[in-house]
């Protein structure tokens, strides 16, 4: 069962999100990872979508942000972040995930949904190839870091 994250379950998400963040070489900080999650729900700047097992424990999560392509002219759903617990990947939880960001990208007519990942995560990258994603050859991305502790 896939439920949307709100604020009264954001308990749901945290082991999740801190596991998540443990497997990109982060520390576990679950209190910090609570508060940086509660202030993205309560500012109503990430949609996240959980899947449940039929006893009601979490085993994985999509966190979707939002952003805009002016040559596109639309909106863009970003998934910024999956994780599926181990032990349960590789049994369509993750797939699912990403169909309700495609859901989410059609109900709020975005006009594409963006993903990054590691590139070393080939179980990652051969889902989303799987799917339909494809990687991207005609753009480079970059970024500048103004945090200490990137």
């Amino acid at each position: 069962m896939i439920k949307r994250l709100q604020i009264d379950n954001l308990s749901d998400l945290v082991p999740l999100f801190d596991q998540y963040m443990v497997f990109y070489g982060k520390e576990s900080n679950p209190s910090k990872y609570e508060a940086y999650l509660r202030e993205r729900i309560e500012k109503n700047e990430a949609t996240v979508f959980l899947a449940y097992d039929e006893a009601g424990e979490a085993l994985g999560f999509v966190l979707n942000y939002f952003s805009y392509s002016s040559v596109s002219l639309g909106k863009i759903v970003v998934l910024n972040d999956l994780f599926v617990v181990e032990g349960k990947r590789g049994g369509g939880i993750g797939q699912v995930l990403i169909e309700r960001s495609f859901e989410l990208a059609r109900e709020v007519g975005a006009v594409r949904v963006d993903l990054g990942t590691a590139k070393t995560n080939k179980v990652a990258q051969g889902l989303y190839e799987k799917i339909g994603f494809v990687k991207d050859t005609e753009f480079f991305a970059y970024s500048f870091c103004l945090c200490a502790d990137a």
